[in-house]
């Protein structure tokens, strides 16, 4: 029986490398204009842009993006409570960005700085339901940053806390 091992491996690699050349060349589709009121403006480091120098989303275009919910404590709220929204890493990913840090500002000027890493790795998201329902501005929406603090200790800190932007309007990519 002959070994198919190597030939197999070398697939592999052919493959990953067809793959690695491929992926540069593929561009992120354009994103539509909102047809509704826009809950959230990107500037700054991006390469898809609907709205001149900006990616503007209203709701429809957010719940176009991939979404996922997790369930975590916070410090405001006295029971976990569910989050559903769009990963930090499939927006970036939509309006083609590898910015390096985010600048988040919410309607109240609350503005802080975020390294993008740090939002990919920990699975940080734009949540825009809150328990499956949509978050008026006075329960800290329409859109709120989230990470999934009961899943990973290390983020229960005042400086992670203080990332999780709620009433969210914008961000500037660097």
């Amino acid at each position: 029986m002959e070994n198919k091992r190597p030939q197999r491996r070398r697939w592999l690699v052919i493959t990953a490398l067809a793959g690695c050349l491929a992926g540069p060349l593929v561009a992120a589709p354009a994103i539509d204009a909102p047809k509704g009121p826009v809950l959230l403006t990107v500037s700054g480091a991006l390469k898809q842009k609907n709205d001149g120098e900006f990616a503007s989303f209203d709701l429809a275009l957010l719940q176009m993006l991939p979404q996922t919910s997790f369930s975590t404590k916070v410090p405001w709220y006295a029971t976990p409570r569910k989050f559903t929204g769009v990963l930090f890493r499939d927006l970036l990913d939509a309006i083609g960005s590898q910015a390096t840090s985010v600048r988040a500002i919410a309607l109240n000027d609350y503005r802080v700085e975020i390294p993008a890493d740090e939002l990919i790795k920990n699975g940080a998201m734009i949540a825009w339901l809150l328990d499956d329902q949509p978050m008026p501005v006075r329960e800290k929406g329409p859109l709120v940053i989230m990470f999934p603090f009961s899943e990973r200790a290390e983020l229960r800190t005042a400086v992670h806390y203080s990332r999780a932007v709620w009433q969210l309007r914008r961000l500037e990519l660097r």
